[in-house]
């Protein structure tokens, strides 16, 4: 099966950094999860936000294989 047509042909260095950083955010938050008392906020807070900084790689790659036809951009 050819990958790109599900990952798109553009970006597809901003669809696996966001994939990375998903993982080890969700890994981070699970840590925390599991971790003692004394260390949870760290792990349980920065999971979070890691994936939150995840977005930006998914909207760069979601507008990086937008295709636009030429006619709807010189009208």
């Amino acid at each position: 099966m050819d990958y790109k047509a599900y990952l798109g042909h553009h970006c597809l260095l901003y669809f696996f950094v966001a994939v990375l950083l998903d993982t080890a955010g969700l890994i981070l938050f699970f840590i925390g999860i599991f971790a003692p008392l004394s260390s949870w906020d760290f792990y349980v807070i920065s999971g979070p936000i890691v994936i939150f900084f995840s977005l930006v790689f998914w909207i760069f790659w979601y507008l990086g294989n937008l295709e636009v036809p030429v006619e709807e951009v010189f009208d």
